[in-house]
Parts: structure tokens; sequence; C-alpha cells
């Protein structure tokens, strides 16, 4: 019974996606942040401290509703818990619309319009995207499906396999932070101190738990899972962030191309070091074979999710 809701969110977003029309609870959640944003400032001048009481803030209500709605239902009848525990799951899982939005990009590539394509990258990642060309877009898109593999499925998924919906809103709160203020930019250097290293803790073993789904996916789907391996060893450690370049380590020795590298973040030029060998040069058609990487490591992930799940939910109903 653990495992129903799992599978059940799981099977939701691969159906059904981001339902953009309806309310979204991570949607939610960043308006409760920019809300207490506002609010702690006002309240707390030193901005460590302000953005360090936004953070609990945040992960109570975040993780505290989930619960007490889940209590709530599971105590009225398992039908209902279940049920409700199951549409939580599909929201905290972003596979479709990882894929939907990059596939974007893939198909105005393939018409051939660059602005077009500009405008779809830009609404999955953070750099600026007016100065890329047609390859420094496509690469664009790889990083962030290959990034986001972990960020948006595979970590839900380990979190929620030990915690349920609730850990997993919990996990998804500080994500959520940790992309609205964690930048080490003037504003939020200080500020969003806190939120940035709660992410980095949080994701430190979803991460490399993921990039080794993703290298043993690359073998199934016939990619270079040797050279996968390889860069993986080698260019694990090249961001600034210790979890970003783990997936995407993986992703550019599967492939054999190059990613990373020097991009503009609000008009400044941030110098990164680059990710992987440009055995080739980057294809439009890179985007869909991260997308089948990312579906193959969420599929392996969730079956490992099932088993920790029942064997965490024994050991809890054997105390």
């Amino acid at each position: 019974m653990p495992v129903i809701p799992l599978v059940i969110g799981f099977l939701l977003d691969c159906i059904l996606g981001d339902p953009y029309s309806l309310p979204h609870p991570v949607r939610l959640i960043g308006t409760l942040i920019s809300k207490l944003e506002e609010f702690f400032r006002n309240k707390i001048s030193d901005e460590n401290k302000a953005g360090t009481f936004l953070c609990i803030s945040v992960l109570i209500i975040s993780a505290g509703i989930p619960a007490l709605l889940l209590l709530l239902c599971y105590n009225i009848h398992i039908v209902l818990g279940i049920a409700v525990e199951s549409i939580l799951c599909y929201y905290l899982i972003a596979a479709k619309c990882l894929r939907d939005e990059s596939m974007k990009v893939y198909k105005a590539i393939e018409e051939d319009d660059t602005e077009k394509a500009r405008c779809a990258v830009s609404m999955i990642v953070g750099r600026d995207t007016n100065v890329l060309d047609r390859n420094g877009i496509i690469r664009a898109a790889v990083e962030t499906v290959a990034e986001n593999t972990s960020d948006g499925v595979t970590a839900p998924l380990f979190y929620m396999a030990f915690g349920g919906a609730a850990l997993g809103f919990f996990y998804k709160a500080a994500n959520t932070m940790d992309s609205m203020i964690g930048y080490k930019n003037e504003k939020y250097i200080n500020f969003g101190r806190t939120a940035a290293k709660l992410d980095d803790v949080l994701n430190f073993l979803p991460s490399r738990f993921t990039a080794l789904l993703m290298i043993i996916s690359a073998f199934l789907l016939g990619l270079d899972g040797d050279g996968a391996f390889r860069i993986w060893k080698r260019d694990r450690r090249n961001h600034s962030s210790p979890n970003s370049a783990q997936t995407e380590a993986v992703a550019a020795g599967a492939l054999g191309v190059r990613l990373a590298g020097n991009a503009y973040y609000f008009g400044k030029l941030c110098e990164k070091p680059y990710i992987g060998d440009a055995v080739r040069e980057i294809e439009n058609e890179d985007i869909v074979r991260v997308n089948r990487m990312m579906y193959v490591s969420s599929f392996l992930m969730l079956i490992i999710a099932c088993v920790v799940r029942m064997i965490v939910s024994s050991l809890i109903g054997g105390v």
C-alpha cells in the first residue's frame, strides 16, 4: 500500500504533466517565499538571519500542511489517504513538464526559428539567452534536462521513498527557495545563503545517485556508457555547485559533447569550466537523447523508491 501513491503520482505525471490551468502547490510555495521575503526583510535588519527565518518558516508550512492533510485523510479512510497522497506525489514530479518544455526548443530549432528557440529556452534556464547562438541554445536545453533530472524527478522520489509526500514537499520547498533566492548577487548573497546551503545538503546524495542511474541508462539506451562514467569521474566537480555537474557530466560523456563553459547572467559574464569533451558538435537530437536518459533514470529511481518505501513502512510498522 505505501508504494501506490508513488506509482500513481509518477504515472499521472507521465500522462498529464504540469497542470498549468490549475493551482500548483509549488507555485503556491513560490508565492509564500515572495511574501515572506518582503516580511522578514522589513522586520529583521540582519539579512542572513532574515533569510534563515524565511527558510525555517517556509519549510514548516510547506511540509506541515501536507503532513496534517494526509494524517486527516488516512484517519478518515485509507482509500482517501492514498488518493490525496497520489495527487500530492504527482505535483512533486516534473518529468513530463521538463520534456515538454525542452522539446519546444527542439521543435523551434527544427523550424530553423532561432528567436523562437531562444524564447523557449529562456523559460527553463536562468542565463541570458539573447546572446546564445543555435548550438548555445541546444546546449542550454541539454544541460537543463540533465541537471533537472535530479532536481525535478529523482530527488523528489528519493525523499518520498523515505517520508512520503510530506518529506517530498520539504525537499521541494528547499529547492524552490534556492531557485528564487539562492543567488550570489548583491541582493541575495547574504539573504539567500541558508537556502543555497540547505539545497546543496539535500541534493548531495540524490544528485550522485542520479548520476549513477544515468550512467546505467546510457548503457541501456546504447549511448556511450563508458564515456559517461569517465567524464563523470573527471568533470563531476566542474561547477560552483557541488551537485549540478554530477548529472551534466554524465550527459556530456554519454552524448560525446562539451557542455557548460562561460555564460551571461543578468548581463554579467560568469566564467565557468567546461564539462565533457567535444568529440563531436552538439546537435538538436541531443535534446531527444537526454530526455530519454531522464525517463529511463526516473523509472529506475521509481523502482528503487518503491522498494525503499516498503522497507521503511515495514520497519515503522514493526516498531
